[in-house]
């Protein structure tokens, strides 16, 4: 599981579109962040877990190359926490009608800031130099959700790579609110992880069709290297 390829007529149409399949090959290093979206315990821990993909486990190595790769060719590294507060009741307060009660509180158990569920994922390659930031909502780019655009913008990064789970809901909904809020996005097709490869692939192909880019470690990762070089 995890990965995507595209049938040709999918990379016909996007050629037709854009030119060609992959917009944002030309990425500047220095200006793109790798965006790690909830990859927490609540997500990926059966004991503490409130909706628990299993495949989120799976990618971690893809997520701690990315990682490694962006940082050592002068981008940044951004851990983001989903996170639940009492806004979450009030100031959301659709999710009342979408989550039956018993669901609403397991969300609350595990979300909230000092409970496990609300941990990273130990074997992540957190860094002291990598920033961790808090969102609110499914997006990370809505406003008001968390201050990741700001933190981009304030560093000089117009360039994002959508990492975690799940692949199709926090995701693809922070990845299109990105692009919405004039990001470059790439979302990273084998460092995504949803509950099964249907849904997984459903999502990438909607946004690789109409709202970015998708490549997968190994692209980018030699993106990454090459430029570099080039640059020094």
């Amino acid at each position: 599981m995890n990965g995507v390829t595209f049938p040709p007529a999918i990379v016909d149409r996007v050629v037709a579109r854009r030119g060609t399949d992959h917009i944002f090959a030309d990425l500047d290093p220095k200006r793109t962040a790798l965006v790690v979206i909830d990859l927490q315990l609540a997500f990926m821990d059966d004991a503490v877990g409130h909706a628990v993909c299993p495949a989120a486990r799976d990618i971690v190595p893809n997520v701690n190359r990315l990682a490694g790769a962006v940082r050592a060719a002068g981008g940044g590294v951004f851990w983001i926490k989903n996170t639940f507060d009492a806004r979450c009741l009030t100031e959301w307060s659709v999710m009342q009608d979408i989550a039956t009660p018993a669901m609403r509180a397991k969300r609350a158990a595990a979300m909230s800031e000092g409970t496990k569920g609300h941990d990273l994922w130990p074997t992540l390659d957190v860094r002291a130099e990598d920033e961790i930031v808090l969102k609110y909502r499914f997006s990370a780019f809505l406003p008001g959700a968390s201050e990741l655009p700001a933190r981009l913008r304030a560093r000089g990064f117009d360039t994002v790579l959508i990492t975690g789970t799940v692949t199709n809901v926090c995701c693809e909904s922070s990845a299109r609110d990105a692009m919405m809020s004039n990001f470059r996005v790439v979302m990273v097709s084998d460092a995504n992880a949803a509950s099964t490869q249907a849904e997984h692939e459903a999502s990438l192909t909607a946004f690789y069709l109409t709202f970015g880019d998708v490549m997968d470690t190994d692209m980018l990762t030699g993106l990454m290297t090459g430029a570099a070089q080039v640059a020094a």
